[in-house]
């Protein structure tokens, strides 16, 4: 038993060390475990056999419907992102807003809420800010340092707003360990957790944590004298229904189609990829300007097609048609796009997201596997038993691991680490596993603020001035990892911010 604790303990220390040596995240995930337990079964603590399970795990993850959604929420965000879209609702939001320091950096604020709905990817989102959000901020008189946590902290928000990628693996993880834990104690037929309870569960706590962020702004930024009378704001209604209606449909199209029951995850996700290649085929330039009849008849029948699916109408006939509009939509945006270039860019991009999400995901199957071979679940099981507090003790301390794993870890590392490892003894409890999913999610997002592996500071810092220095990124966010907090503090002290939702809608 002892030897098999110092080889658990000398894998993770290699895991930590292989993943920090700046080699790929996925040959360190994956080649640590393997090594660990070749050497493990030259000593004869380690049973090879455990290995035979691999291609299956393999398998099953590559042929799982549910992980189909994730390419599939990426292209929709780098469609979004290409589109200029993002670009023309901040400069409508500055304007509504006035351009005072305050109302420039809530319009920021407000406008990235928005667009983490539609994109939910950190890396885009925060060097799109940069680029357009920055400059206007410090412009209109937004302290650097300020203007850097804003940026970084409202780009994370795509995190835990849904949709969101990290609520899709997340779930995935949540209802394999859940279903796991509850037959281990005995209940062989729980209720089933799905990443549409987690959407739910994480809607309520996203805008809290969005209003958290907007009262500290006005406090800061509370005007020192009377401001100044500003001229009527030029934003006309037409202007202001262009920008923020397509992608307000796109959103309450993914989500609601999820929420009212009508489709899966995966079928919300292509919805929402085929919404975000009409955008930006709509808004392209280039030739082709009379695709655009073809484009817009696409989108008004994937709008019928959707408000039919609500209805619960019988229509086979005009849904057929429908679907035919839709798909001369489609073929007419991508041809578009093609010519243009951003389609090839965006598939590009997705693939490289895709892939490294899913070289992750298979890697974590290894470590999980020689984890188990060598014993490792039993000692977290103990481990967490001998833990002060019983449960509550237990999910301070899987919290604790995930704040601190932040500092050195990315999220879909973290996430297929702490979860089938840590997350049983807590699932097998009463606790609901839709609020665990949510907190996790929560703290989860800290890992994107936190120095010095915080991935929306390497975005910022790729993307600003070079008058901008990494202390001031770095003491810029740091309102904002306490924002985080407190707003975890309150979804503890308040299980109901993640339950009711989802207890409403599917219970």
């Amino acid at each position: 038993m002892i030897a098999q604790e110092l080889f658990l303990g000398l894998m993770l220390i290699g895991l930590f060390a292989g993943i920090l040596s700046g080699i790929p995240a996925m040959l360190a995930i994956a080649g640590v475990p393997l090594v660990t337990a070749l050497l493990g079964s030259l000593l004869g603590i380690f049973d090879l056999t455990f290995l035979n399970f691999f291609p299956a795990r393999v398998y099953g993850v590559m042929s799982n419907p549910l992980l189909m959604a994730v390419p599939l929420f990426v292209l929709m965000g780098v469609l979004l992102e290409r589109s200029r879209l993002a670009e023309d609702m901040l400069g409508v939001l500055a304007r509504m807003l006035g351009g005072s320091p305050r109302g420039m950096a809530l319009s920021v604020l407000a406008f990235s809420a928005i667009i983490a709905a539609s994109t939910g990817i950190i890396g885009a989102t925060v060097v799109m800010l940069v680029l357009i959000a920055l400059p206007a901020m410090r412009k209109a008189g937004v302290e650097t340092r300020l203007a850097s946590g804003i940026i970084c902290a409202s780009g994370t928000l795509g995190q835990i707003i849904p949709p969101s990628i990290l609520l899709v693996l997340l779930g995935d993880q949540i209802g394999n360990a859940y279903l796991e834990a509850q037959q281990s104690a005995g209940n062989f037929a729980p209720d089933p957790v799905s990443v549409g309870d987690l959407f739910a569960g994480a809607l309520l706590p996203g805008l809290m944590l969005v209003a958290l962020y907007a009262i500290y702004i006005f406090v800061r930024l509370r005007p020192a004298t009377p401001p100044e009378p500003r001229a009527p704001s030029d934003v006309t209604r037409s202007e202001i229904i262009a920008c923020f209606l397509p992608p307000l449909l796109l959103i309450l199209s993914v989500l609601g189609s999820i929420l009212s029951g009508i489709a899966t995850t995966t079928e919300a996700a292509g919805l929402g990829a085929i919404g975000a290649l009409f955008l930006a085929g709509y808004r392209g330039r280039g030739p082709w300007r009379r695709l655009r009849l073809v484009i817009s008849s696409g989108v008004m029948g994937t709008l019928v097609l959707v408000l039919l699916s609500f209805s619960g109408l019988d229509a086979a006939l005009f849904a057929m048609l429908c679907a035919t509009l839709i798909a001369l939509g489609t073929l007419a945006a991508g041809l578009r796009l093609a010519q243009s270039g951003v389609l090839t860019s965006a598939v590009a991009e997705t693939i490289k997201v895709s892939g490294m999400v899913f070289g992750i995901v298979i890697a974590a199957s290894m470590l999980a596997l020689v984890f188990r071979g060598f014993g490792g679940d039993r000692m977290v099981e103990l481990m967490m038993e001998a833990v002060p507090g019983g449960t509550w003790g237990a999910l301070a301390l899987v919290m604790a691991v995930v704040f601190l794993l932040g500092f050195i870890l990315e999220a879909v590392e973290i996430i297929y680490i702490v979860v089938p490892l840590l997350g049983p003894p807590i699932l097998g409890s009463d606790l609901s596993p839709v609020w665990f999913g949510v907190l996790l999610a929560m703290n989860l997002q800290t890992s994107f603020l936190t120095p010095p592996f915080g991935f929306a500071l390497f975005y910022f810092r790729s993307a600003a001035p070079r008058d901008i220095t990494t202390t001031d990124i770095y003491l810029g966010v740091v309102p904002f990892v306490i924002l985080q907090l407190i707003g975890l503090g309150v979804l503890i002290a308040v299980p109901e911010l993640a339950t009711w939702l989802p207890d409403l809608i599917f219970r």
